[in-house]
């Protein structure tokens, strides 16, 4: 057979020289060919075809449209109101940037200050230059603020500067080195969890270097991708993806290694079995993932297709380096690589009493343990209650960031509205009628003609909500301004801005868990199939898993309430839970339904579960820990978004591991015996002697022996 064939070639003494040295130059290829490569900078949150981004390309028509309007806001240290003294320092400050403003538009744009009712802050209107980045437009405010910090030093006055342009500077100037704390917290993280698991002062090190050298492999790549079509993503969770699925097959192949070689005096014969029973799941395992997150091509938020599109070719690294490259590394290395507990022939492996008596206990009370592992989902499932999406934009930072200060201070003492104007752009010839509608409109304050296109056939309407961004009144006042001036015949009038932006990424987000969301479970359910050739095992495996994420994403909802204060979760946070905790659970569905299917060819359905959990929990529980691990690393990265998906699906596959795999799923085989396997040819009746990826050794029936 192929399986025989190939792991033969890749644990061979003259093989997995042979399949290291190819694996080692096509690495050098990768990293010498493709380094420099680097995906687009964009961060678009709304759909492309969506009103705001239409807006977005008509206003590079006017002659100002690189031009980004931010404000500076001030109020005094002690909160007091602001004295002659102050205004007259505000003044000056006014003339200073208009003076020092690197171009005469700019210096133009600048506004005399503009004392609130209450006198206690003043608000300065200026413009800046935006870059194509946040990157490189966080220069431009850096630069505003230093030069608004000397101004302003020695007067008492504290001063902020926010807007759009300043908001965007701030989630770049946090990212500033985060990918390189994100990378050294997850390799932390997974050693120090891989040294607990192996008790090996050495055998951890090698899948670790593996993984590792896949991780940049794979960001190289992606980056290759990303530029080749126009995608968008987070580095950050593709490196996390490869980290945790990479680690989680590097456990699964070693667990297996270690027990081999406890009937085999060869290592290398041990590994190649090793190999041939596990590459099947891991495989199963990698292409449900890879379906799942293809499914995100079909999206229409730019940043979720990208990450979709990016992930999928991540994982196929981190698939081909743990099966391909993994097992030639542990063959020259031999069984002397556990040490110091060296597994040998005729010792007895050590196989967990844990695991054995708690499959025992389910398998005695199937109906009170799947009850009570139901209920348990359910009770997290609560937390969905009172759940919002939707954060605005000062919820969306972990850490304070001067613009968002600047925000929460100018809707103390101003109309918040003023912070992020919303645009309007209509044909200029019914301009006028555009104005009045808009003024017309609740909850404006006030509208007012603005600039025309080059060619004079658009112009721009810039109106000023009463509500602040991101509340849910200005998302309405979106949509009402849309029906208002949509209804002017001839008008074309469109409305953008960064609060219609919010309005469509909202609507475009939605619209994708609808559609993408069926497609992914469609997916998990096909590939259970092909692989457990059964219907009724696939469909509740798969019913178990939504209740499995349903139950995480409501716990972490609930969390995320109550311990850190975030009362909505963001907008993009319940596809991607949804994607990672469907696909991802999968994974270990897989990994313990697939060897419970190979045990009950000779201990029968019943039987087989019992020892599928005692030979699987301990490596699939030491992923779990190893993959929610890692999701929590994104906890270090500064947006709020991150660490609510880190959050969740660290939560979720906890409790995918110690619950579902070890309670709920051997439950119901226990309760089904082998109608699971239905309409499929009953395991039993098939004569291991004739294929391949039957257990060789079975060790599970002697658990008392450890």
């Amino acid at each position: 057979m192929l399986t025989q064939r190939l792991s033969r070639a890749l644990t061979s003494r003259r093989g997995s020289r042979v399949s290291l040295g190819i694996a080692l130059v096509l690495i050098v290829l990768i990293f010498g060919a493709f380094s420099s490569a680097a995906a687009p900078a964009g961060n678009e949150s709304a759909p492309a075809d969506s009103e705001s981004a239409r807006v977005d390309q008509l206003l590079t028509r006017f002659p100002d449209a690189d031009l980004g309007t931010v404000l500076v806001v001030a109020e005094r240290a002690d909160g007091s109101a602001l004295t002659a003294g102050d205004e007259d320092a505000l003044s000056a400050l006014s003339t200073e940037l208009a003076d020092t403003a690197p171009s005469a538009r700019v210096a133009d744009s600048v506004r005399d200050p503009m004392v609130s009712d209450d006198g206690r802050a003043a608000v300065i209107t200026t413009a800046l230059e935006v870059g194509q980045t946040n990157t490189e437009t966080s220069d431009v405010v850096d630069d505003l603020r230093s030069r608004v910090e000397a101004a302003l030093a020695d007067t008492g006055l504290r001063a902020y500067v926010t807007g759009g342009p300043a908001f965007g500077a701030d989630i770049a100037g946090a990212f500033d080195g985060a990918d390189i704390t994100l990378l050294a917290v997850t390799i932390l993280i997974v050693a120090a969890l891989l040294i607990v698991t192996y008790r090996s002062p050495v055998l951890w090190l090698i899948p670790l270097v593996v993984v590792a050298i896949a991780d940049r492999a794979a960001s190289i790549l992606t980056n290759v991708a990303g530029a080749a079509f126009d995608l968008q993503f987070d580095a950050g969770i593709i490196s996390v993806l490869v980290f945790g699925a990479g680690t989680n097959y590097a456990l699964l192949l070693i667990s297996r290694y270690r027990e081999e070689l406890h009937t085999h005096d060869d290592h290398r014969a041990a590994l190649a079995a090793a190999w041939r029973h596990t590459a099947p799941a891991i495989l199963a395992s990698n292409v449900t993932v890879i379906l799942s997150l293809s499914t995100l091509a079909l999206a229409v938020i730019p940043g979720t297709r990208g990450l979709g599109i990016a992930a999928a070719v991540g994982l196929l690294v981190a698939l081909a380096a743990v099966l391909l490259v993994l097992p030639p590394v542990l063959a020259m290395c031999g069984r002397r690589v556990f040490w110091p507990v060296v597994p040998t022939p005729g010792t007895t492996p050590r196989i967990g009493r844990v695991w054995h008596a708690v499959a025992e206990r389910v398998s005695k009370r199937p109906a009170a343990a799947l009850v009570g592992g139901l209920a348990v989902l359910g009770i997290m499932a609560t937390g969905l209650f009172g759940t919002s999406v939707g954060l605005t934009q000062i919820e969306k930072f972990r850490v304070a960031s001067d613009s968002a200060t600047g925000l929460e201070v100018l809707g103390d003492h101003f109309d918040a509205g003023n912070a992020q104007p919303i645009l309007v752009v209509a044909d200029t010839d019914h301009a006028d009628a555009v104005l009045t509608a808009a003024q017309d409109t609740g909850g404006v304050l006030r509208a007012r003609i603005g600039e025309e296109s080059t060619d004079g056939t658009l112009t721009q309407i810039v109106v000023t909500g009463e509500a602040g961004p991101g509340e849910p009144a200005s998302l309405e006042l979106v949509r009402d301004l849309r029906a208002s001036v949509g209804a002017i015949d001839g008008a074309g009038a469109l409305v953008g801005g960064q609060i219609a932006t919010d309005v469509d990424a909202r609507a475009g987000n939605q619209s994708d868990l609808l559609l993408i969301a069926p497609l992914i479970l469609a997916v998990s359910f096909l590939v259970l199939i092909v692989l457990l050739r059964s219907l009724v095992a696939p469909f509740l495996l798969l019913a178990i898993n939504i209740a499995s994420a349903t139950a995480a994403i409501g716990a972490g909802a609930w969390l995320s309430r109550v311990l850190l204060d975030q009362h909505a979760l963001d907008l993009q946070v319940p596809l991607l839970s949804f994607l990672f905790l469907v696909a991802l659970g999968i994974d270990y569905t897989i990994f313990l339904v697939h060897r419970a299917r190979l045990e009950a060819r000779t201990k029968g359905t019943k039987e087989g579960i019992v020892a599928a959990v005692t030979g699987t929990g301990a490596v699939i529980t030491s992923a779990g820990l190893v993959l929610a691990g890692v999701f929590a690393a994104l906890g270090v990265l500064p947006l709020v978004t991150l660490g609510q998906l880190g959050l969740i699906v660290g939560l979720g596959v906890v409790i995918d591991t110690v619950l579902v795999r070890t309670i709920v799923v051997p439950a119901t085989f226990t309760l089904l015996g082998d109608r699971m396997w239905w309409p499929g040819r009953n395991p039993a009746e098939t004569d291991p002697t004739t294929d391949d990826t039957q257990p060789e050794t079975t060790h599970v029936d002697h658990p008392a022996r450890v």
